[in-house]
């Protein structure tokens, strides 16, 4: 009778301590696809990370796709430290591949999604095949096209590249009298938005810079969309979460910041809620000694 007494006191006072202590912070929004550590303020959970990356991250077979209103693209990188992704459009046009007939993604993002995410001032869009017509050239008159140079990268270069062997001559800067002009490299800033329809363009292509590193040319370039991400000012908030063992999240229904802590969330961090669970804990304790004091009061 003693001994089941004592090993049911031990089974008690491990359920009741693993109760009151079992809601140690972890990181519950942090997860991973394939071989991509999905953070703040990304995520893949309803609730987690930042208002402004919801529902923009999809993980399917082990494979992260960004989907936005012009599409969906390969997540090829997140790098936390300087805040940008990198992300494959299949229809995008490369050195060794053209892809034409209107059938890439371009870069179109959400107003509401706009202040968060934006193409590096190092990446370059050529777009490919446009129409005399197009609004892109409207208000130049006679030559004087937007084309440019973007981080050291040119349209001249890239129709070194063996994708353009099967077309005849090639026109840069200049408004052709007939048929498209051949591309026309710009920066994202200087059109805001890489929609193939809207600008009457065939196709496009997108490289952007590792500086201060120079490459050889066109073949060595490096294609994809490197997009700039801003958590616009909630820095402090989840640094300050982050430092008391939280993870970042908000309110699905107002919208507002949450510090989440386990088995609780806070508006401000852990550590605010920190002492009322403590007192919790103590009442706890002051159980756990009376049953203790109960069960060797019978045994002995």
């Amino acid at each position: 009778m003693d001994c089941f007494l004592l090993t049911l006191l031990f089974i008690v006072l491990q359920t009741l301590v693993s109760v009151g202590y079992g809601s140690s912070h972890i990181n519950a929004c942090r997860s991973f696809c394939g071989n991509l550590t999905i953070d703040y303020p990304f995520t893949l959970q309803i609730g987690c990370g930042h208002p402004g990356f919801r529902e923009l991250l999809f993980c399917i077979n082990d494979v992260l796709m960004f989907h936005i209103s012009s599409g969906s693209y390969r997540v090829l990188d997140i790098d936390y430290t300087y805040q940008f992704l990198v992300l494959d459009d299949p229809h995008m046009s490369t050195c060794d591949a053209m892809v034409l007939q209107g059938r890439g993604n371009g870069f179109v993002v959400e107003e509401w999604r706009a202040p968060y995410l934006n193409p590096t001032p190092e990446n370059m869009f050529m777009l490919l095949k446009c129409s005399p017509e197009s609004p892109l050239f409207q208000g130049f008159p006679g030559k004087h096209l937007p084309c440019q140079n973007v981080s050291g990268m040119s349209c001249q270069e890239y129709f070194g590249c063996p994708a353009w062997g099967m077309f005849g001559p090639k026109h840069v800067g200049l408004r052709p009298r007939l048929g498209p002009l051949e591309c026309c490299a710009l920066p994202f800033e200087a059109i805001k938005a890489v929609n193939l329809s809207k600008l009457d363009c065939q196709g496009y292509s997108s490289a952007y810079s590792l500086a201060p590193l120079r490459v050889a040319g066109p073949g060595e370039w490096s294609y994809g969309i490197q997009v700039k991400y801003s958590v616009q000012g909630k820095e402090t908030f989840c640094q300050t979460c982050g430092a008391t063992g939280g993870s970042c999240g908000y309110d699905i229904e107002q919208n507002s910041d949450l510090c989440m802590c386990g088995s609780w969330n806070s508006t401000s961090n852990c550590d605010t809620v920190h002492s009322a669970s403590g007192r919790r804990k103590w009442s706890l304790m002051v159980a756990i000694a009376g049953i203790f004091r109960l069960v060797l009061a019978l045994v002995w």
